[in-house]
């Protein structure tokens, strides 16, 4: 009598674990910024979520159905969709970092007056802003961002079993330090070429100065513009080290979080 019953809920415990897994992994994937990835069509990401979840889940050990059943299934899913919500929300601030440097320096070299569409939120936006946003989503794969990622949620199945997590105080106030250091890092991006722009301008005024008769101010957008992305060239190596070093950053407190 008694033994049917606990035959029964076995598979119904086990695809309870995977739903805690699933949702863990669906709160990330709704920040992590991927090329096209929110502009996709909705069965290619449900597909990728169920795909690593299922990859995860045997990490996780088995998961008892909590008690009462509806409400502590309910609490459990919003419990792990917080931590993946947490994990998403620390990478898409990486990403930022990116887009930060290029509204500062994209304003001083002109080129807020001319937009485009943004491939991710399919909305105008600045020109740089775009190239940045695809350019931090390049840099995302290039530097092994996404294996980090699939590996803290592989510490944190281990850490924290599906059901076991709960989100505390100091999750939200790492993630706030992420927030600054963002602002950090996009000014040490942007900080080169502000500087660079700003001795053109010193030099434009200076030359006005001396040659009134010379019409500088329509040929200080085009030199702006092209010594930005002339410049741009130049260091782009030089600021990836940077971009690697804030996405560091972002790893070790994800760690911190477990």
């Amino acid at each position: 009598m008694h033994a049917e019953p606990v035959f029964l809920r076995m598979p119904i415990a086990g695809m309870y674990g995977f739903l805690l897994v699933l949702a863990r992994v669906g709160g990330a994937l709704s920040f992590v910024p991927m090329p096209g990835f929110s502009s996709g069509p909705d069965a290619a990401r449900i597909l990728l979520a169920i795909g690593l979840a299922a990859g995860l889940a045997p990490l996780a050990p088995a998961v008892p159905l909590p008690e009462p059943l509806v409400g502590g299934i309910v609490a459990a899913v919003a419990a792990e969709a917080a931590f993946g919500l947490t994990v998403g929300l620390a990478v898409a601030i990486l990403i930022e970092s990116l887009l930060v440097a290029a509204q500062i320096f994209g304003l001083q070299a002109g080129y807020s007056y001319a937009s485009t569409v943004d491939p991710t939120t399919q909305a105008d936006s600045n020109v740089m802003v775009v190239f940045a946003q695809l350019g931090g989503g390049l840099l995302f794969f290039s530097l092994g961002m996404d294996r980090q990622v699939v590996r803290v949620f592989a510490a944190s199945l281990v850490a924290h079993p599906p059901g076991t997590y709960f989100l505390r105080a100091s999750s939200a106030e790492a993630i706030i330090g992420l927030g600054a250091g963002m602002l950090a890092t996009g000014m040490r991006l942007a900080l080169p070429i502000v500087v660079l722009l700003a001795l053109i301008d010193i030099s434009l005024a200076l030359l006005g100065r001396i040659h009134q008769q010379l019409q500088l101010l329509t040929l200080a957008f085009p030199i702006k513009m092209l010594a930005a992305l002339a410049f741009l060239a130049v260091i782009f190596v030089l600021l990836v080290p940077v971009y690697r070093s804030a996405a560091e950053q972002t790893i070790a407190v994800l760690y911190r979080l477990l």
